[in-house]
């Protein structure tokens, strides 16, 4: 079993940056793949980001491809999501998510999640 905690949320002008980081502990941290994903208010939660176990590969939302970088750093036990360019309409409640297992890529469902960091960006 694996347990995630999510920070590096906040406030900040459209255009600005910020960089989350989803901290697991737990399990061998180089065995999951890891997703982020956002819930803004209202709406139902979507895919943001993700990356296999190694970080060779990665994947992203075509509404944030080009401005979002995920990575991870497996001795660190942590995967980051670096956001620039924001949008208001990136203001939701991010999630990173783990799913035990070496894939190259992986669409399914995940089985841990974090609590979520609340990310607001102003017009």
């Amino acid at each position: 079993q694996v347990q995630l905690v999510e920070s590096g949320g906040g406030l900040v002008q459209a255009g600005g940056s910020l960089r989350l980081s989803c901290a697991a502990s737990g399990r061998p941290f180089s065995s999951y793949f890891m997703g982020w994903f956002r819930q803004a208010s209202g709406k139902e939660r979507e895919f943001v980001a993700r990356i296999n176990w190694s970080g060779s590969n990665t994947y992203y939302a075509d509404s944030v491809k080009g401005r979002f970088t995920i990575s991870r750093d497996n001795a660190k036990k942590t995967v980051y999501l670096q956001m620039n360019s924001l949008k208001p309409e990136d203001t939701a409640v991010y999630y990173c998510a783990a799913q035990r297992g070496y894939y190259v890529d992986y669409t399914g469902d995940y089985d841990y999640w974090g609590q979520g960091t609340q990310v607001t960006v102003s017009s």
